[in-house]
């Protein structure tokens, strides 16, 4: 897949795709309907923006992204998306009327020759385009346009919300009935302070900073390395949380991949959120923390053998 960061660095091999359009933050089964939509007799694309508007608008607001750019940008790619158009959404972006928006950077800049949006789509400064516009906007510089229908659940539609709803209670497979996939945090191993691996259960430290949060305690996860000689898929338990039987205050991600050895510093890792397990607890002692996390081990197991 080829990545665009601009829509002034387009060269013209890469122009007249079909793109779909929107934040695809979680990429649902909705921004799935969207971007089907968009395979034609053209390059498939999407036009994405990074940061996320909301970010850039209300930057002291509690972080809300399902994804970060690279688990979407890993997404997209799997569907076979061959242009990911990620438009830095700054200052310049936020000031363009809809018809400029459509005139400079969709028609002039990357050259789209159809474009797919939600009927919910709006763009352009205070959001003042609505999907209709689009239409007549694309009529009038040259592009084709569709709006897709918005998606439901059951009895309700889905939604980013929706899917936030679900993890927050400790639900991903709630979730996952939205997302069409298992809920996944991606991101580089860190160094952490190695306490797992005194204890006999080393784990992969990653950082979950700038993510929503879904509920902490301990899950049952598949796990994907992405980088490395170590790259494939694996099972494993993970802890998601501040560690309050040492005293934590940092969110992160801890995972302990079964049948592992191997270093993965450094490497690149998707975590799959398969099922909740537990609530984080504090123990009186090591020993009540090492017999539950032998049990949560052996629960994981007993519920990724089915799935």
């Amino acid at each position: 897949m080829q990545v665009f960061k601009h829509w002034t660095d387009v060269p013209a091999m890469a122009r007249g795709a079909s793109v779909a359009m929107g934040n695809f933050d979680g990429v649902h089964l909705g921004h799935q309907l969207v971007i089907g939509l968009a395979r034609r007799d053209a390059p498939l694309g999407v036009v994405t923006f990074e940061p996320h508007p909301r970010e850039f608008f209300s930057p002291g607001a509690a972080p809300f992204r399902l994804m970060n750019a690279e688990a979407r940008a890993n997404r997209l790619a799997k569907m076979g998306v061959e242009r990911l158009f990620e438009l830095p959404f700054d200052a310049t972006m936020a000031s363009l009327s809809p018809e400029a928006f459509c005139r400079e950077v969709l028609a002039g800049g990357l050259g789209v020759s159809h474009v797919v949006v939600g009927a919910d789509f709006c763009f352009g400064a205070g959001r003042k385009g609505k999907a209709a516009d689009l239409v007549a906007m694309g009529q009038e510089m040259g592009f084709a346009v569709t709006i897709a229908d918005l998606v439901q659940h059951g009895a309700r539609e889905i939604s980013s919300t929706a899917i936030r709803q679900a993890l927050a209670v400790g639900n991903p497979r709630e979730a996952a009935a939205m997302l069409g996939h298992w809920h996944r945090i991606e991101g580089e191993v860190m160094h952490g302070e190695k306490r797992g691996r005194e204890l006999g259960y080393p784990t992969a430290n990653m950082s979950v900073a700038g993510l929503h949060l879904p509920r902490f305690g301990v899950y049952a996860v598949k796990v994907d390395v992405l980088s490395g000689p170590q790259a494939g898929s694996y099972l494993g338990a993970a802890s998601l949380g501040i560690r309050p039987q040492f005293g934590g205050a940092v969110p992160n991600l801890e995972t302990f991949i079964f049948d592992f050895k191997g270093d993965l510093y450094g490497h690149h890792l998707s975590v799959a959120l398969v099922d909740y397990l537990r609530p984080e607890m504090k123990f009186d002692g090591l020993q009540g923390l090492l017999d539950q996390m032998a049990a949560d081990c052996d629960r994981a197991r007993e519920i990724l053998a089915g799935v």
